[in-house]
């Protein structure tokens, strides 16, 4: 098994807020579509400082975080954040990685889209293909 990749869009969730609001036009939100490892082992969605700025995405906290290496550091949370993939969308904060780290899909956005990921295919798929399905169990 390798390691699986999804080209997955984030839209800034308050550039959206700011279009309703009649603040800013439709032309004006950040977004963009990032490579994102889809990582089941990391629990929440992670971006790094390069696209933080390129979205513009407010801080929102901090968190602490253990890395992959066994690095404990303190990590910048940002959000809102609208993630899309294929027909789903979700939305979500993100820990901030230093420099230009690899971006991850972590779990809760994948559960939320319904998503897996397909170990002999190194795919990222829907759960439920006739639409996304939440369980409330």
């Amino acid at each position: 098994m390798g390691l699986t990749y999804a080209n997955i869009e984030i839209v800034n969730a308050d550039d959206l807020a700011f279009v309703r609001k009649g603040m800013i036009g439709e032309d004006e939100i950040r977004q963009m579509t990032v490579r994102m490892m889809a990582d089941t082992g990391s629990i929440l969605m992670c971006v790094n400082e390069t696209i933080k700025e390129a979205l513009g995405l407010p801080h929102f906290g901090t968190r602490r975080s253990q890395l992959a290496n066994g690095l404990v550091l303190d990590l910048e949370v940002v959000g809102p954040i609208i993630v899309r993939y294929l027909d789903r969308d979700c939305s979500t904060n993100a820990i901030v990685l230093p420099d230009d780290q690899e971006p991850l899909l972590g779990a809760i956005p994948m559960e939320e889209m319904d998503l897996y990921v397909h170990p002999s295919r190194n795919e990222l798929l829907p759960m439920h293909p006739e639409g996304a399905l939440m369980s409330l169990k």
